[in-house]
């Protein structure tokens, strides 16, 4: 996000975002894409959402203590060092406690759907997006989606494996569907040990999907998989941020 790109239509409150590398604070029509994200959480029935956020960070939390939502409750928890997704999800282990909870992205916007889906499964598990599915409904290009990580499901429906930069072989192994995951979780809290496993990716990180792998090889995790046949909205780039606000122009957000 902090990349600059001349192409890329962004107004002054936009651009002052993508510099600071607030993606999830980006104002889509006055609003912050955050307010969508927790808008379409509270529609699902969530009440009690936490937000991880970076040491010395005050943007999300000084926004949110002078607006706060209507709809759900926040709460903080702090990542100390910029170790990867899996040692962000560990930050929020103690507000967690024992149970099932949802793991998301803050800067991708996910169906409602998904999200009901995920509370009424009953058991830890995700959605899954065939690949030319996903790229039909949603805002990124295909060389994008072409980097993601591809899923091995079992035949009765639960995710055996998470294939990191498949190459071809891999990609003519998995047919004519190609499923992805778009980082959207339900967890047992079997998850915080994974994480806690897991060794460091090739970038140097403790990421989550292969906490993920990690807790299904050597865990015991189980995760059940059921399709989701709508779009999810990316904020990566600064690319994304008009595709994103003229998607989002007539969807109200109410946190």
């Amino acid at each position: 996000m902090r990349r600059p790109d001349a192409g890329a239509r962004l107004d002054d409150a936009q651009a002052a975002a993508a510099d600071r590398g607030l993606k999830a604070m980006v104002p889509v029509d006055g609003r912050p894409f955050l307010d969508y994200v927790l808008s379409g959480l509270a529609d699902a029935g969530v009440r009690d959402v936490c937000l991880v956020v970076a040491s010395g960070s005050r943007d999300v939390r000084d926004h949110y203590a002078a607006s706060p939502p209507g709809r759900v409750r926040l709460a903080f928890a702090v990542q100390q060092e910029p170790r990867g997704t899996a040692d962000a999800l560990l930050a929020a282990e103690g507000w967690i406690g024992g149970e099932d909870f949802l793991a998301l992205n803050s800067d991708n916007l996910y169906p409602v759907s998904a999200y009901r889906a995920l509370l009424a499964l009953g058991r830890p598990g995700l959605p899954v997006f065939e690949r030319e599915e996903l790229l039909r409904r949603s805002n990124f290009p295909g060389e994008r989606v072409e980097r993601y990580a591809v899923l091995a499901i079992g035949e009765h429906g639960d995710l055996e494996r998470i294939v990191e930069k498949p190459g071809p072989d891999a990609l003519a192994a998995a047919g004519g569907d190609v499923f992805l995951s778009m980082n959207l979780w339900r967890f047992p809290a079997g998850i915080f040990e994974a994480c806690r496993r897991v060794p460091r990716s090739a970038r140097g990180e403790f990421e989550l999907p292969q906490a993920v792998g990690f807790g299904i090889a050597e865990l015991g995790l189980r995760f059940s998989t059921f399709r989701c046949s709508e779009g999810v909205l990316d904020l990566s780039t600064r690319a994304d941020i008009a595709a994103v606000a003229e998607r989002l122009r007539w969807l109200e957000a109410r946190p």
